[in-house]
């Protein structure tokens, strides 16, 4: 019988960190974070960190991995991540996989053969000239040519991912889809999804930003830039980085700085909708507004444990039988 794996996925500021802290308590469980951008060192604010009060309470893993001018691939991320979940599995507790970042989560949880194609710096400083003199919508049209199945997966306006595939594609000579094979890894899954209606939830964004910036978040980045991490590093173009290095550069005022925050965290929560499907029949998708919703959670998390409980049971049961009677 497998062994279990917890994963709380949803959208920003619906309350998946809550959530996970309350069910490792319960459950005596760890959080493994699945967040793409929750792996850069002294990048606290801007990605809603656990904090340190957070973290006393319940272990975290696979925060604070890297610097912001270090690379951290996909692969890494998994291989990591297979290593954290198996170190709670072989202490006995529960490994509670948390995050948003649609691709970190997919990757561990179905089991992604990552191309190991390592990066290729001239060809992707040609490909971003590429993409700033022809556009984005050219990029997405050559990886179409070379691999319409990974094309069709990736947002042209994420021309990271673009490039990426584009790299992979052209460095192994073979589409970067036929190297993604899935092999699911050896958990019992369950799959907790978080929601609410879009108002509610634009206005906990809304919220959300402003309570970044009482806290810190212009101050975060400005000593981020005096440590000498520029705002050319793909950590620091993330959300509310770019926005309030355009502040700090002159180009637009903190209103405004602000205000774009918002407005691209609320398109970001449409992209994540994309990864994490409301009408997937694998994620039991609850309503984070109501206020049964934690009570709701700890029944199926406890009816999944309880499930997985009894399968081991049943095992022994069999074994000691077939002790007994041979013949079985």
């Amino acid at each position: 019988m497998h062994p279990p794996l917890v994963a709380v996925l949803g959208p920003t500021a619906v309350g998946k960190t809550s959530l996970s802290l309350h069910l490792a308590e319960t459950f005596d469980g760890e959080v493994v974070s699945a967040d793409s951008r929750q792996v850069y060192r002294g990048m606290d604010i801007g990605t809603a960190k656990a904090t340190p009060e957070e973290r006393r309470r319940v272990p975290h893993h696979l925060l604070d991995l890297v610097d912001p001018d270090q690379p951290l691939t996909l692969a890494e991320y998994q291989k990591l991540a297979y290593a954290a979940i198996e170190d709670i599995l072989r202490r006995g507790r529960l490994p509670l996989l948390v995050g948003g970042s649609g691709l970190y989560v997919r990757a561990v949880l179905e089991g992604w053969t990552i191309p190991r194609v390592e990066p290729d710096p001239a060809l992707r400083a040609a490909l971003e000239r590429e993409a700033e003199e022809r556009g984005e919508m050219a990029l997405h049209r050559w990886l179409s040519a070379l691999d319409a199945q990974a094309a069709a997966r990736i947002d042209p306006r994420n021309v990271r991912r673009v490039i990426r595939a584009l790299e992979v594609c052209l460095t192994a000579g073979q589409p970067i889809s036929a190297l993604q094979a899935r092999r699911p890894p050896p958990y019992r899954i369950l799959r907790i999804g978080l929601t609410m209606t879009r108002k509610l939830l634009y206005r906990r964004i809304d919220e959300r930003v402003e309570h970044m910036i009482a806290q810190g978040l212009v101050e975060e980045v400005r000593g981020l830039v005096a440590r000498g991490y520029g705002f050319d590093l793909p950590a620091m173009s993330g959300l509310g980085y770019r926005q309030i290095g355009l502040y700090l550069q002159g180009e637009i005022t903190l209103e405004e700085a602000v205000a774009q925050i918002k407005r691209e965290t609320r398109r970001f929560v449409r992209q994540q909708y994309t990864w994490f499907r409301l009408d997937d029949p694998a994620i039991h998708w609850f309503d984070a507004s109501l206020p049964d919703c934690y009570e709701r959670v700890e029944e199926a998390v406890r009816e999944f444990l309880g499930r997985n409980l009894l399968a081991r049971l049943s095992a022994a049961a069999f074994n000691r039988i077939a002790e007994r009677w041979p013949c079985y």
